[in-house]
């Protein structure tokens, strides 16, 4: 590289700061590598925003439509937005915020006021003190919702306004699986019409540039195994509470007994606040989807296994049967051993990130 580039190089990082390229830096070889990844992030964002953006015309459209035709039954209506029976006081406030940054000329028109209306405005009119007003007329407008259920579109949809909000507000993505994110996206735009899902599928540049990304060494996650490691020898899944947050990794490990198991697992499927009833797995175990199928079947074995109530994450993982070709399940030659004692010095309790490469070639964690 010539002197010239390597001024020009030097200047871009002092401009865009070290501390925010400093968690790139620490995930590729060189300065170069690291504003590509910077660079290739940035992109996804954009991506990313795109389809938020479609989705939330489309939410607002759809709860807008249905709230019209069950407040609004004749021309002389007042128009569901200016309606205080409807709305609380709180609802209120918001409209009155959107409707003062308009321009005075369009601060009555009701379309203009609808558009002004943040994310959060419709994502809270999902919340569990309108579930009557779901039950009257919110449910159409996601008609093809699992089960008609307000929250299993509230829980969705408010994971995308914070999905939205961090890319608004530049945060980083690193950390972030992206995909399982945009699959909640393209879900959202199910429950409101599959015609939806399907032009913003359609349309959308995720994967293609999701393809693009630069090489990184972090594909696999070691998650704490003292439970967990029993479970997925038995039934190859992994269980953990709800919204628990993992970057977007290829493959799971397990640490148990001072020693990183042999095992790797793929990633194959997961979903997050998974009802764990065995109503719900029934539901799900007659799905036409395979994945859910298998959720279904996942949770019935957690359940007998002791993982009984509430709401889980849920990893379905590959089985030491699926190595290549035919899969893409790895099993190392031995398990690493972790030689470190006392109190505290576990390699994780909780989860910890690494390369498969490293695994292969690791004798103790002290090489990871």
């Amino acid at each position: 590289m010539s002197d010239k580039n390597e001024m020009d190089i030097t200047k871009i990082l002092e401009l865009l700061s070290e501390p925010r390229l400093s968690p790139y830096r620490a995930q590729t070889a060189s300065a170069p590598e690291a504003l590509e990844l910077y660079a290739w992030i940035h992109r996804m964002a954009s991506t990313c925003f795109e389809l938020i953006a479609y989705l939330e015309v489309g939410v607002r459209n759809s709860i807008d439509k249905a709230l019209r035709e069950y407040h609004e039954q004749s021309p002389s209506s007042v128009p569901w937005i200016f309606s205080q029976p409807l709305i609380n006081h709180h609802i209120a406030e918001m409209i009155a915020t959107g409707r003062n940054r308009l321009p005075e000329v369009h601060q009555n028109n009701r379309d203009q006021i609808s558009a002004s209306l943040s994310f959060g405005f419709w994502s809270g009119l999902l919340g569990s003190k309108y579930d009557e007003l779901w039950k009257k007329c919110l449910h159409k407008a996601f008609p093809y919702a699992y089960q008609g259920k307000r929250k299993s579109v509230a829980v969705e949809l408010e994971a995308v306004r914070k999905f939205r909000n961090r890319i608004a507000h530049h945060d980083s993505l690193l950390n972030t699986d992206i995909l399982f994110e945009v699959t909640r996206i393209f879900k959202l735009a199910g429950y409101i019409d599959p015609q939806f899902e399907n032009w913003m599928r359609s349309v959308s540049r995720v994967h293609a540039i999701y393809a693009e990304k630069p090489v990184s060494s972090e594909d696999t996650v070691v998650v704490a195994g003292k439970d967990a490691w029993p479970l997925y020898c038995d039934h190859h899944i992994y269980v953990c509470q709800a919204g628990r947050s993992f970057k977007d990794v290829n493959y799971m490990a397990f640490y148990s007994e001072k020693e990183i198991k042999p095992e790797i697992a793929r990633i194959k499927f997961k979903r997050d606040d998974v009802l764990w009833t065995e109503e719900h797995a029934e539901q799900l175990m007659a799905s036409n989807n395979r994945n859910e199928r298998k959720l279904g079947n996942a949770i019935m074995a957690a359940r007998a296994a002791g993982w009984d109530g509430g709401r889980y994450q849920v990893f379905i993982l590959s089985s030491p049967n699926e190595k290549p070709p035919h899969g893409e399940h790895r099993t190392l030659s031995h398990p690493i051993k972790h030689e470190r004692h006392g109190r505290g010095s576990a390699y994780t309790q909780s989860q910890r990130y690494t390369s498969l490469h490293a695994l292969e070639l690791a004798q103790t964690t002290d090489d990871l």
